[in-house]
């Protein structure tokens, strides 16, 4: 907290008096912090304490319930504002940078199904947005803003498409009011999805002017140089249509191998580059849990989506 404070009051007083009053979104969480969270309470860590004697702790503890990957939330975080505001006091305490995925939009995976549900009308979503950025307030984070809601069109008319840009454009400016010293990801998708031509369009109208950047290939497996191509390509039509780019995320959390064609728990994969700055995009960041399910599909049959499967997670770190 006090190197934070330090930070903030260097950088005020380097400022021009004219500056002072710059946007306080302007702010950089990472150099608030010292490195990445670790949830202390993944599923990943509580498989591992929940069973220590099995052969497969010590690995999945190495490799992977000790890397900071983002927490998730949605209805089952209960309170929101109340959830947020502890995991984020949590990392901050300990001077760490969380990472948070906000997966709670109305009509949520409306065409894929694995993972439906979400708010229960745009009101109430708009309502739960605004207390999850409430939660987060002045403190540093990181947020991917719902995963998979730009690429998830194909059965959705024209309406509905209109519905959830306006949602996530709300979505952002209650981050950029209640959360200035977090960035917020816009998800992109992944290049397997769209065109670069039309996410950019896609994004362009969800606001992403108003977001720090966007993300790619949250929960799939394709490889960091195939969605750093993919941000670049992106970020080109940005620049032509619009005349602006934005940073990119990728989530390399389990595209060590990269993907087979399937998306929905793979056999084969492995676990990517660990969380860390820079690495081709702005960040390689683990926002899906590896082990953790698709669904009800692949080598996770009979799972359902989020569920910890240790067999997975294992068989993940070798990439067999």
């Amino acid at each position: 907290m006090r190197r934070r404070l330090h930070a903030l009051w260097a950088a005020l007083l380097s400022l021009p008096l004219a500056l002072a009053a710059a946007p306080a979104h302007a702010a950089d969480p990472t150099t608030m912090t010292n490195g990445f969270y670790v949830d202390p309470d993944s599923s990943a860590k509580r498989w591992v304490a929940a069973n220590p004697g099995d052969g497969r702790a010590p690995a999945i503890n190495a490799s992977i319930a000790n890397t900071p990957t983002a927490r998730w939330f949605g209805s089952w975080s209960g309170s929101i504002g109340t959830a947020t505001g502890a995991y984020v006091g949590a990392a901050d305490a300990r001077d760490k940078l969380p990472l948070l995925v906000a997966y709670n939009i109305y009509n949520r995976d409306y065409c894929g199904g694995h993972s439906a549900g979400g708010a229960a009308s745009p009101a109430a979503y708009a309502d739960w947005i605004a207390r999850f950025a409430g939660g987060i307030a002045d403190r540093p984070a990181v947020v991917v803003l719902e995963p998979d809601s730009l690429g998830d069109y194909g059965c959705m008319t024209q309406a509905q498409i209109d519905e959830r840009e306006t949602m996530l454009t709300g979505a952002l400016t209650e981050f950029n009011r209640r959360a200035p010293n977090t960035w917020v990801y816009l998800d992109a998708g992944n290049p397997a999805w769209a065109s670069a031509a039309t996410m950019a369009r896609r994004l362009h109208e969800a606001g992403v002017r108003q977001a720090h950047g966007f993300s790619l290939n949250v929960s799939n497996y394709l490889t960091t140089a195939e969605n750093t191509a993919y941000g670049n390509a992106v970020n080109s039509e940005l620049k032509v249509r619009y005349g602006y780019t934005k940073p990119f995320v990728v989530d390399t959390s389990r595209n060590g191998n990269g993907s087979n064609g399937q998306w929905c728990n793979p056999a084969g994969r492995r676990i990517g580059t660990p969380t860390q700055l820079g690495g081709g995009a702005e960040m390689l960041l683990w926002i899906k849990v590896p082990g953790e399910s698709d669904g009800d599909c692949g080598v996770g049959a009979g799972s359902s989506a989020g569920q910890f499967l240790p067999e997975a997670a294992y068989k993940m770190i070798y990439g067999y």
